[in-house]
């Protein structure tokens, strides 16, 4: 039984073996990137969310989009200004004279694929208001709590290139995203394939979906059970620990960071077609997950933010369980 009363019409089992056709759904309009798309596909496995960060214009909107039509879940797109209040995205309660009652009007919030485009242009009371959201999975308004989803997913992007007139989100927000994924160009071949897709129009909004929301709740719960052996805990714990006394970083991974890598390579086992965790998932996560969560003591000096280079120097030093 889904979570929302909704059984799923098949067992977790078989719905794990579609998860080839909703990347390759995605694919077939979000060309090039196929890397990027399972890393999507894991975050809402997990029920986290994914920043994008990158410059516009990369397709971070159609990812979003594809997503939704693929899953037949509710999307809504808000672009943030430094102008956006919180009651522009949760919604507000309005009074009706015609029958004398206050009326709850919801905002863009309420949908199950939401995209928050150019997060980091809102203020930091509006960022606030979206990742508590995030976080609660809910919302009150008037002393009324409003469930939002399930599922319910955040993609987020922002411009690392562009500094004027934004509020960069303070380590303490970013660390509710799950991943963080540089998007990046697609090849020459993909970026032909794109001129030549987009002749007849959108090709997105011909995209069926290929599962239902009940099926990815049933997911959800079954990524829950997967097996993740006592040596794999403790080399995700060995790499976080890592961080909290490597020379190049002010601030390590808090312990929701290894709580976030630890559900993030169960749902990475599940888009491979296993209910158990390997050395090699956590591996492939660790930056996605932990890199944005991470402090730089350059970044601390007022240098450069990238904390990749010092997550791969970790995978490289801590031993792999075998």
């Amino acid at each position: 039984m889904a979570r929302n009363g909704v059984p799923s019409a098949r067992p977790p089992r078989e719905l794990a073996s579609r998860l080839d056709d909703l990347q390759a759904n995605i694919n077939r309009v979000f060309l090039g990137k196929p890397e990027v798309v399972r890393l999507v596909a894991v975050a809402l496995l997990a029920e986290g969310h994914i920043l994008l960060d990158d410059v516009p214009g990369v397709g971070k909107t159609l990812l979003a989009k594809a997503l939704a039509r693929s899953i037949a879940c509710k999307f809504n797109r808000i672009q943030f200004t430094p102008d956006l209040l919180p009651g522009d995205l949760i919604g507000v309660t309005v009074y009706k004279s015609q029958t004398s009652e206050f009326v709850f009007q919801p905002g863009p919030l309420f949908a199950e694929v939401l995209l928050a485009d150019e997060i980091n242009r809102a203020t930091p009371r509006t960022q606030s208001a979206l990742l508590e959201a995030m976080q609660e999975r809910q919302v009150t308004v008037d002393g009324n709590t409003r469930p939002l989803g399930p599922p319910f997913l955040v993609v987020a992007t922002q411009n690392p290139h562009e500094f004027e007139g934004t509020y960069p989100l303070p380590e303490s927000q970013l660390d509710r995203f799950l991943i963080r994924v540089k998007v990046g160009y697609p090849n020459r071949d993909a970026e032909r394939a794109i001129l030549t897709q987009h002749r007849a129009g959108e090709p997105v909004d011909k995209l069926e979906p290929v599962l239902q929301p009940a099926d990815v709740l049933a997911l959800q719960d079954y990524v829950r059970s997967v097996r993740v052996d006592e040596a794999i805990a403790e080399y995700i714990l060995d790499l976080v620990g890592e961080t909290r006394q490597h020379h190049e970083l002010a601030l390590g991974a808090s312990i929701r960071g290894a709580l976030a890598l630890y559900r993030a390579v169960q749902a990475y086992a599940v888009t491979a077609g296993r209910d158990y965790v390997i050395p090699d998932d956590v591996k492939t996560l660790a930056e996605p997950v932990l890199a944005h969560r991470l402090v730089t003591r350059s970044w601390a000096a007022g240098g450069h933010p990238d904390a990749g280079p010092v997550v791969r120097d970790i995978l490289a030093k801590v031993k792999v369980p075998t």
